[in-house]
């Protein structure tokens, strides 16, 4: 492992270089951001609002082994009794709360740090809210991949990441990544540093930007975790956070793009219009077929319920657009559509 250690002068720099790539994702996610006000917008509202914190909070515990689907975490969090390792349940809880405490955390500070590690893991594990006092390393099989610096200097270490943080010229979308690199090097807690790193990060964005505090990024790592854990691991032994930073800039921009297919469509996207989207998966289908597989009998219901709602909001597309009364004509899904499936 070729990283040295951060120093604890005021000067530190983290070991990173901003290239053409990464210049690139920063200037497509600012542009995103002025092109979708209405997206932004939409994600405010209550119901969005907890279904992607939702979202957040069942993909980064996944990330970590906990295996409740989203369904049981909405359940768990919906005060429902759910079938599964009281562990896991307990996980759920414990991030929801932190995550609902992204407004009231300050991302520079160390006591609101420590704070959110014990909303995070409390009832878990003993030092909850506690810096660790032993060695810890990141094993993968059998092999030892990082072996974190050493419990004397952690405190510290994180005093100098947080002072960086807080007087970095970078833009708030680098400084986020290369604090999540950082803080998962140093990995300052004998538990839930993945999970306290991807919020922290999220809080950094969400000071900048209240809409990232909306955005589920940790369910595109999730989609993405070996490259996730990849990247890390990488950037440990070239003891440079370059590529780490380039793999977190296009999961954030992914799940942007993604919040531009399923809030954009959000009025549009009803139970009927979902149940289309599933019809249509496979194969573009002839109105009678698609009506036939919905058990519907009333073809008005079907077009003003189904089809046109969904044509309107770009989820499904006609095979003969120059025709639109061919009695051959076939509905198919969009590439938005496919994505709005599968999201």
């Amino acid at each position: 492992m070729n990283k040295t250690v951060m120093s604890v002068s005021s000067g530190y720099q983290p070991p990173y270089k901003i290239t053409p790539v990464i210049l690139s994702r920063v200037s497509e996610i600012n542009e995103w951001i002025g092109r979708h006000s209405a997206v932004t917008d939409a994600l405010q509202m209550p119901r969005l609002r907890r279904e992607n914190r939702i979202r957040s909070i069942q993909s980064s515990l996944a990330i970590e082994g906990n295996r409740l689907n989203l369904k049981q975490v909405t359940a768990i969090l919906n005060g429902k009794r759910v079938l599964g390792l009281p562990r896991e349940i307990q996980e759920v809880r414990n991030a929801f709360t932190a995550y609902e405490a992204l407004d009231r955390l300050n991302p520079f500070s160390c006591r609101d740090m420590l704070s959110a590690h014990r909303m995070m893991t409390g009832g878990l594990i003993d030092d909850a809210g506690r810096f660790r006092d032993g060695g810890v390393g990141v094993i993968n099989g059998k092999k030892v991949i990082h072996m974190a610096p050493p419990a004397c200097r952690v405190p510290s270490l994180v005093d100098a990441l947080l002072s960086w943080l807080k007087t970095t010229q970078e833009p708030p979308l680098i400084a986020g990544c290369v604090f999540h690199y950082e803080f998962e090097f140093i990995h300052p807690f004998s538990d839930g540093n993945g999970r306290m790193g991807r919020l922290w990060q999220t809080l950094i964005l969400a000071r900048w930007r209240p809409v990232f505090s909306l955005v589920p990024v940790e369910s595109i790592v999730r989609d993405h975790q070996s490259d996730y854990y990849a990247a890390l691991n990488t950037c440990n032994q070239s003891g440079d956070a370059t590529l780490f930073i380039d793999f977190m800039l296009t999961a954030i921009l992914e799940a942007l793009s993604k919040a531009s297919v399923t809030e954009q469509v959000t009025e549009q996207v009803t139970e009927q219009v979902k149940r289309l989207l599933v019809v249509l998966k496979d194969a573009a289908w002839l109105t009678r077929d698609a009506m036939r597989a919905l058990g519907i009998h009333h073809r008005p219901t079907f077009l003003y319920s189904y089809l046109k709602p969904a044509l309107i909001a770009g989820l499904v597309e006609m095979t003969q657009p120059d025709s639109p009364r061919s009695p051959s004509q076939r509905y198919r899904l969009t590439d938005k559509g496919k994505m709005m499936l599968n999201g």
